[in-house]
């Protein structure tokens, strides 16, 4: 198999921005292994995916331990791609992954106890072919195991040398106010929060956006399209191979007329800049600054250079 060669140069393509207050800086716009990346994936498809992602200076590949289908599908394929493309490149690349949701049966195959997270991560190393990642989260709270059973983990994890940093996802501001004054105080500072943030879904700018900012903590936003729905894809109705008729992520009652009415609207506007209604969507999200970076998905390489567009 012939070897994978870099674009050079391929950083000034790309816009950096500071984590919170720590010396790590992301890409404006990172790569999601949440749809796209599993089983039924064509291998070759996803490597070119990556490469060219890679290529046009996105340094921060997002994964989760269920990722899929099947469950941890998505963390093996991108094991595959990173053993045939990016080894050379390790200390160029941030990976993350993250353990919290459904993972194997039994009680320990979940939420946010010390014996999920630690037998979690040793999984996702393995499948990814790593030694470590650069970023491990918390995928989800957990109402049941104390926050510091959960945070000391992740405080273990670091100091075992199996992640260099530590974040949490979906927190609700108490429980992350929590989180931080541990993490700060065990001396492992919580390095970034993600979580559902677009157009559609605002919810953060009340609370999590100006706490993350003021705890030093980088926010990275996911599902910065609304699933789609922040694009051009259903704006004359749903199309039959969409994902609003396949998937159980988006029911099609969330297309009402009014939001439709709203969509067409902001499309007029993206169009109007000179943009596409995906890449207004994104630039709406890096307007804010105390975003550090934005996940898109790519189910082709045409799809991910058009969103790349966001940030000319």
């Amino acid at each position: 198999m012939e070897g994978y060669r870099l674009t050079e140069p391929r950083y000034e393509a790309m816009n950096y921005r500071r984590c919170g207050r720590s010396g790590l800086l992301l890409p404006e716009i990172s790569l999601g292994f949440w749809h796209n990346f599993g089983e039924a994936a064509d291998p070759d498809r996803c490597r070119e995916i990556v490469e060219t992602a890679f290529d046009s200076g996105i340094t921060y590949f997002d994964l989760a331990n269920n990722y899929g289908p099947p469950y941890g599908s998505a963390e093996t394929m991108f094991g595959w791609i990173y053993n045939r493309s990016l080894k050379p490149h390790r200390d160029e690349i941030l990976v993350a992954t993250k353990a919290g949701h459904d993972m194997w049966p039994g009680p320990y195959g979940e939420w946010g106890s010390r014996k999920n997270l630690m037998a979690s991560l040793d999984q996702s190393l393995k499948r990814m072919q790593l030694d470590y990642v650069d970023i491990f989260y918390s995928h989800r709270p957990d109402p049941q195991t104390p926050l510091e059973e959960t945070m000391q983990a992740l405080v273990d994890i670091v100091r075992q040398g199996k992640a260099l940093y530590v974040g949490i996802s979906k927190y609700p501001p108490e429980m992350a106010a929590r989180a931080y004054a541990y993490l700060r105080e065990a001396h492992v500072p919580c390095l970034v929060y993600q979580g559902r943030y677009n157009m559609l879904e605002r919810t953060h700018e009340d609370e999590i956006l100006p706490q993350a900012a003021a705890e030093g903590v980088g926010y990275v936003a996911f599902s910065p399209l609304a699933q789609g729905l922040l694009t051009d894809r259903y704006l004359n109705g749903i199309p039959e191979d969409s994902r609003m008729r396949h998937s159980n992520f988006l029911n099609e009652s969330v297309l009402t007329p009014e939001l439709l009415t709203q969509l067409r609207a902001w499309n007029d506007e993206a169009r109007a800049e000179g943009f596409t209604l995906a890449q207004y969507a994104l630039r709406w999200i890096l307007h804010r600054p105390e975003v550090t970076s934005v996940i898109i998905g790519a189910s082709s390489v045409k799809q991910l250079q058009d969103n790349l567009k966001a940030i000319r």
